[in-house]
This record gives C-alpha cells, sequence and structure tokens, in this order.
C-alpha cells in the first residue's frame, strides 16, 4: 500500500490527480456542474477506480520529479532489461478534462504492463465500456470517458489491460479524457503537443516569482502547488484535492477538504502576493465578493468552488477508506459552524489585497463595513474556534484576536487609505477587544496566552499573536507562549494544533504534529531573536516533503510518515512565509538590500 508522501499531483487549474512511486492514479477528482467531484477513486480502497502503468512486474522506481518549475511529472524505472519514463499531467483546459501519460524508452526494451478500473460516483457505479479503433468509451449517466492509445486494450475482470513493450527512444502515449456524456466525443489531444505547451505555461508562471536567495527552489514547489490547488473559472482556492485521507490511519478524523475555506485561501493569498502574484489576489477577491455577497450575518467558514453555501456531509458505507479509515465523508459540516475568526481572516486579506494592487478606492469597501458592523455585534460570542471542534462553544482566545484584526485593520481602512467609515467606534472597539483577550486569554502565572478563557489547554494558533501584530514579536508574554508551546504542545520539536484529548474537541482519537503550525514556529522563533533555532526547524521541516517537494496536513513522528489530505495548502503558504522571513532576516543581518524588506507576507 502506498503512503500518502509517495504520492505526486497533477492538475490543470480545474481538476487534480494523485499519481504514486509505483505508476498508479489513485485518486481522480473532475469536476461537475452540481459537485465538486464525481469520477473519484479513494487512495487504495477496493472496487475503487485504479490507473496503473507501471514496468511488468513493478521494476525500481529510481528517479521521480517535476520538470522545472512546473506540475508535469517524470518517473523512472530501472528493469533488469531496460530503463523506462513515464510522463505524467494535465494540460489546461475550459471544457473537458485530459490526463496525458506518454511512456518513453530509455534503455534496452522494457515490458510494460497497464490496467484501468473505472468506477464513478466515488467507486459506487461502474461504467458501460466499449472499445472502438481509437481506444475505448465508458459511459455512466452524466459521466463520460474516452481513453486513445496506440497500445493494445483488453478486457478482463471488469478493468482494462494494456500489456505492450517499449525500446529505446520508442514513445507511446495514453489520453484520458472526461466529458459531460450528453455532449458527444470531444477531439482528443496530441500528447507531445500539449506537454510542451502545458510545460510552458506552468514555466511561465512560475518564472514570474519574484522570491530568489537559499529556499528559492522550495517557494517555487510550494507556490506551484498553491496555484494548482486554484479553480480557475472562478478563482476559488482549495484546501486540498482530497478526502478522507486520515489524521490517524485507522480513525475516524477523515474530512473533505476539496472545498474553499476562507481562511486558508486567505492565508494562501498571502503567500502569493508576497511572492509577486497579483493576478491570483484580484482573481480570488472577486470570487470571495461573490460568495459572501448578502447579509452579512450569513457568512461562512467554507463554500464550493463556485461560491456555493450547501455543503452537507454524508459519509460513504460501500467504501473501507484508505488503511481502513472509516468513515469516508463528503461534504463537511463545518460550513454551518460559527468561527468566529474568519471575519478578522477576510477582512485582513482584503486589506493585504488592497495594499498589494496599490488601489486608491476600493469597491468592495461596503462589503467590509457591513461584515464589520455584523462583528461588532456578536465578537464577545463563543464559537467553535479556528480546529473546526464539535464539542461545545467557547471563547477561544485566537478567534477573539482575530476579531481585534478586522477592527485594526478597519482603522487602517479610514486612517491610512482614507476610506469613510466610523473610524472612532471602530477604534473603542479594537481596544475593549484588547483589553478583553488579555484579561481573560492570558494565564499570568504561567506567563503564556490559552487557548480558551477560563482553561489551562494551550493551542499552536497562539503563535499568530504577533504575525498579525497583536503584540511585538519580542514581548515578553509572547517569548513565554512560545516557550510554553514548546515545553508542552511538541512532539520531537514539532507542533500539535492542540492535545485532544485534553481538549474537548467532540472526536475519538488522536492526530499527527501539524505542519502548518510548526512553520508558525518558525516565525515566532524568528521574531523572538532565535535566529539559528528558527532556521534548523525550517530545514528540519523541509526534509518533511516528499521526493518531489509535496507536504500534507500533519507528520506522524514515531512513524515517520505523512497524514492528512494532501496536498495541503496551509502547508505549503506557511513553508512559502516562513522561508520569505527566514531569507528578509538573513538580507538585514548581512545589510545587503532585499527587494522584499518591506513585503507585508501576513
Amino acid at each position: 500500500m502506498a503512503r500518502i508522501e509517495d504520492y505526486a499531483v497533477v492538475g490543470d487549474l480545474h481538476t487534480g490527480a494523485l499519481v504514486s512511486k509505483e505508476g498508479s492514479i489513485d485518486w481522480l477528482c473532475l469536476p461537475r456542474f452540481d459537485s465538486p467531484a464525481c469520477f473519484n477513486a479513494l487512495l487504495d480502497t477496493p472496487d475503487a477506480g485504479r490507473w496503473l502503468l507501471a514496468p511488468e512486474g513493478g521494476g525500481t522506481c529510481t528517479r521521480r520529479s517535476y520538470r522545472d518549475g512546473s506540475l508535469v511529472l517524470d518517473t523512472e524505472w530501472e528493469t533488469p532489461d531496460g530503463t523506462v519514463r513515464v510522463t505524467d499531467f494535465m494540460p489546461p483546459r475550459d471544457s473537458v478534462a485530459d490526463i496525458v501519460r506518454i511512456v518513453e524508452g530509455v534503455s534496452g526494451t522494457v515490458k510494460m504492463h497497464g490496467e484501468l478500473v473505472m468506477r464513478f460516483d466515488y467507486g459506487h457505479i461502474v461504467p458501460w465500456v466499449r472499445k472502438d479503433k481509437r481506444g475505448l468509451h465508458a459511459i455512466a449517466g452524466p459521466d463520460a470517458v474516452y481513453l486513445v492509445t496506440p497500445a493494445p486494450l483488453h478486457g478482463e475482470n471488469m478493468r482494462t489491460v494494456s500489456d505492450f513493450t517499449v525500446s529505446a527512444g520508442e514513445k507511446v502515449p495514453f489520453v484520458l479524457t472526461w466529458a459531460p456524456s450528453h455532449v458527444g466525443r470531444p477531439v482528443s489531444v496530441e500528447a507531445e503537443h500539449v506537454l510542451d505547451s502545458t510545460f510552458e505555461f506552468w514555466r511561465g508562471w512560475s518564472s514570474q516569482c519574484t522570491v530568489k536567495g537559499k529556499y528559492q527552489d522550495a517557494v517555487v514547489r510550494s507556490l506551484v502547488t498553491l496555484k494548482a490547488l486554484t479553480y480557475a473559472p472562478t478563482g476559488g482556492i482549495v484546501a486540498a484535492v482530497t478526502t478522507s485521507l486520515p489524521e490517524q490511519p485507522g480513525g475516524q478524523r477523515n474530512w473533505d477538504y476539496r472545498y474553499c475555506w476562507l481562511r486558508d485561501a486567505a492565508m494562501t493569498l498571502q503567500a502569493l502576493l508576497a511572492a509577486g502574484y497579483t493576478a491570483e489576489a484580484a482573481a480570488w477577491r472577486d470570487w470571495l465578493l461573490r460568495a459572501v455577497a448578502g447579509d452579512p450575518a450569513d457568512l461562512q467558514i467554507m463554500y464550493g468552488i463556485h461560491g456555493e453555501r450547501r455543503l452537507p456531509e454524508m459519509e460513504l458505507p460501500w467504501l473501507k477508506g484508505y488503511e481502513n479509515s472509516t468513515p469516508v465523508r463528503i461534504g463537511n459540516a463545518a460550513a454551518e459552524q460559527f468561527q468566529l475568526d474568519v471575519w478578522g481572516e477576510v477582512l485582513d486579506c482584503l486589506a493585504l489585497t488592497r495594499n498589494s494592487l496599490l488601489k486608491h478606492t476600493d469597491e468592495a469597501w461596503d462589503v467590509q463595513i457591513a461584515l464589520m458592523e455584523h462583528l461588532e455585534t456578536i465578537w464577545d460570542q463563543p464559537d467553535n474556534g479556528l480546529w473546526e471542534m464539535r464539542g461545545p462553544r467557547r471563547h477561544f482566545t485566537h478567534s477573539k484576536v482575530m476579531a481585534w484584526v478586522a477592527a485594526d485593520r478597519m482603522v487602517k481602512g479610514v486612517r491610512e487609505s482614507g476610506l469613510p467609515g466610523p473610524v472612532e467606534r471602530w477604534e473603542a472597539l479594537r481596544d475593549q477587544i484588547h483589553a478583553d483577550i488579555m484579561a481573560n486569554g492570558f494565564d499570568a502565572q504561567r506567563n503564556t496566552f490559552v487557548q480558551s478563557y477560563g482553561r489551562p489547554e494551550l493551542d499552536a494558533s497562539l503563535l499568530l499573536i504577533p504575525r498579525v501584530g497583536f503584540l511585538p514579536p519580542d514581548d515578553p508574554r509572547v517569548v513565554g507562549t512560545i516557550e510554553a508551546i514548546q515545553r508542552e504542545l511538541t512532539q520531537d520539536g514539532f507542533v500539535l494544533r492542540y492535545k485532544p484529548e485534553e481538549s474537548d474537541d467532540g472526536l475519538p482519537g488522536d492526530e499527527g504534529v501539524f505542519l502548518a503550525c510548526s512553520f508558525w514556529l518558525v516565525e515566532a522563533l524568528l521574531g523572538a531573536g532565535r535566529h539559528e533555532e528558527s532556521r534548523e526547524l525550517f530545514e528540519r521541516l523541509l526534509e518533511l516533503r516528499n521526493d518531489v517537494g509535496l507536504l500534507s496536513e500533519e507528520w506522524a513522528v514515531k512513524a515517520g510518515r505523512q497524514l492528512g489530505n494532501t496536498p495541503q495548502a496551509f502547508s505549503h503558504f506557511a513553508l512559502v512565509t516562513s522561508a520569505l522571513e527566514l531569507h528578509q532576516d538573513t538580507v538585514r543581518r548581512s545589510d545587503t538590500p532585499f527587494p522584499h524588506d518591506n513585503a507585508d507576507t501576513r
């Protein structure tokens, strides 16, 4: 069974697929207008879809890499008879989705084996498959898939099998195309032509990155990954391309992340803006304004890629899940939660976008005022918190801090940008929230902020207090919080979100260390002046990436493996902002001019 870190991602800014080191595509997410995904195979789930293309008998995977700055993936295997390469990618398209796989002989002559198992609707529906002179055609209800290849194909045990040989210099293409079943067969792409255009598209995009320095390669790979999580037609940014990859193998902490969390998207946008990508900022801003339009009281923490509000959660009992981790879920009930911090995330990000786009006016200002006016009436209520706890609502310290951020950014919109608004009222509210947090969210005896009012537990989100400007990074109370988290909330130096067994989060089981939180510790240590410790932790975190530079949500310290949905936007945006902070610190200490010295990576 492949580990989560054995997967790479390919995508076309509409869809995504995971490709394993074994040469199998075990997860394919294709769009349909009424759902963010329709043709899906869960990782290593019996009777779900799978597309294997590898040397007969397996061979040894000796090298796997993305082509420079792109989402074009090359995987090489060595066998006793020679070496073969498979190139996987998805060319950017508008109406249909293609996965292209090109088998290329590198040396000798290699026997190849292919198996295609198509199952629609999360492994539930077996399509009707017909073979023709170009390949095959599978159809079930609204979905149709076409496979075009010169390789031989035959049916065997409800799967399509292809056995062939490839010698040095030979290439055998496979093009799998999804289209709505009612529109007729689309024109198949020419594999080599779209390989060149796909590579040039990604290279053109990644070459716009303005980040330099020691960590440039890691930053570019994370930025490309974040771009791959962007749904081009609307500008929405999903948290991950997968659902139900477990936070604890065999456990119940399995969630659907194929949606647009306002928090995750806002933080992803901060990373993209810091690297010079303003077009994504404008597109996301437009998506946001469409999604949140209406009564500010109806603001949700997450939406569908088109801005859909109804994301009902359900379980799929016919699927065993990854490593028997059940239930397998689609949809996410957290969409209905009250999470106070999202008002701060949204208003902070809109302010950052306004500043980055150098706009002298803000046509979204009326929306921001409406959001702020509603926040004024609810900031003192308990909520479910940043981590979407399914237990009782509480007064989470981070939630209150982000309410302070909302007021602070609105004040600055008036004072610094000349926008209209009741600035004295917002300033008074900002001071009131600050005083409330200091009175109730800080444990003076232990010299640390706490997860929620009146309780002793810690929370990694407290590391963001200096990042959002609530207190200076070297404030003794911030330093005390860093030390408390290092002492009580880490494993092998990496940071847990919180301790599930202590936090009454409404769920059984445990989870790994949270990668984004560990990057937050990097920035907090740097701000506190602990430069070498910060850099050492960052470089240890880089070692947790897989062989192609991808991170999932969490890391299992004892097992030494990735956990949770993948690739995870939360992890990659945190990598980017940490790398920028470290580079800026190096430049400042060497007195070398650096164009990002004034960049705001919040």
